[in-house]
């Protein structure tokens, strides 16, 4: 089984070659890293003073990256409309964060009741999931007093490193 270095060296290799797709497998397990993934660029043109009566035209145009991914995922996000009186809540908002490369779930086990939800109060050493890595299973504390306000996961999603998995209004 690679290191997370060995990983770590491999995606950088991966990344200053030429080469698209690296596939590497070894007793069981499997790695498979791609590249120059196809992303998709829009543009405006904008209206001429002589045809203000005509719509703007617009072009879709396909554009490859060259950025290393493991697996590509396409996402919609939308912006919430943020009320005045609650921003200054928000900002205060600490994020729990994922301290690994992993794959989140919300309970021990499929069966159980989850660790935390909207509104559940925690302290420092509260368990508040688990994130699985290399068949190990991590139970994350929450490292702050208060109380989740969001949860920002689904159940068997997968996570990267630092990425936010809980809003937590501090006490």
């Amino acid at each position: 089984m690679l290191k997370v270095q060995e990983i770590r060296e491999l995606i950088k290799l991966v990344d200053q070659s030429s080469i698209d797709e690296f596939v590497y497998e070894n007793e069981g397990s499997k790695i498979k890293m791609k590249k120059n993934v196809l992303s998709t660029v829009t543009t405006i043109q904008p209206i001429t003073p002589a045809a203000v009566d005509i719509a703007p035209t617009i072009q879709t145009i396909p554009v490859e990256t060259s950025a290393p991914v493991a697996q590509v995922q396409e996402t919609k996000q939308e912006t919430a409309k943020v009320e005045p009186s609650n921003q200054v809540d928000i900002v205060n908002l600490l994020k729990i964060t994922s301290p690994m490369v992993g794959t989140f779930y919300a309970s021990p086990t499929p069966d159980t009741d989850v660790y935390v939800r909207s509104g559940s109060k925690v302290s420092k050493d509260s368990i508040v999931c688990i994130v699985e890595a290399m068949k190990l299973f991590n139970e994350i504390e929450a490292e702050v007093n208060g109380e989740i306000v969001e949860v920002l996961v689904k159940n068997g999603q997968l996570v990267e490193y630092g990425q936010p998995l809980f809003l937590v209004k501090p006490e």
